[in-house]
């Protein structure tokens, strides 16, 4: 019964004018947020034990979300990817963060002029825009209102520190904040 109760809940945060592919959601987990998917083809998978009250959504037919076991993504927060996002186990991601892959938009104005309305109508052109995939790895620990750039890679047990921009890839147990993001410190494991 509660397994109906939360994918329940879960297709009900999915709009009706909405295609949506969950093809795992792990027995535990918790969506109090938003999944929005533009294809039948991406894929959104959600480990066991996860909560997530933030919003995942797919933007490509190629995108897929991939988040761990024992997930936490605060809410506000937006996943929003176009080929590929991966979050490993035991991962926190605080409130107000943004993770996207790609840049959504062109650069030149004439080729993102009619982007509302394209989008609006769900046939928003994605070819020549920018993506690269996205890892944030095991233990790692993303701070309120940081941002993650495309092609970032969070090393193990990482700390971003509170409203950070991440540019470039993280090392695996150390702490970086600012904007752009800089090494603080490495944390030491015990």
């Amino acid at each position: 019964m509660k397994i109906i109760q939360k994918l329940t809940s879960l297709f009900r945060s999915i709009p009706s004018n909405q295609s949506h592919s969950i093809h795992a959601f792990g027995e535990g987990t918790i969506i109090k947020g938003h999944i929005y998917q533009t294809d039948n083809n991406s894929t959104i998978t959600i480990g066991k034990n996860s909560l997530i009250e933030g919003t995942l959504t797919t933007y490509t037919p190629h995108a897929k979300i991939i988040v761990g076991n024992n997930v936490f993504i605060g809410s506000n927060s937006l996943i929003g990817c176009a080929e590929k996002i991966e979050i490993g186990n035991h991962v926190l991601i605080s409130f107000d963060c943004i993770i996207q892959d790609s840049d959504t938009h062109h650069l030149d104005p004439s080729k993102r002029k009619n982007d509302t309305i394209d989008w609006m109508n769900g046939n928003k052109n994605w070819v020549g825009l920018p993506t690269s995939p996205i890892k944030i790895g095991n233990d790692a620990w993303i701070g309120a209102r940081s941002i993650i750039l495309k092609g970032v890679q969070i090393g193990e047990g990482a700390v971003i520190g509170a409203g950070s921009c991440v540019t470039k890839d993280v090392a695996p147990y150390t702490v970086v904040a600012g904007n752009p993001a800089k090494f603080i410190k490495n944390i030491e494991q015990l």
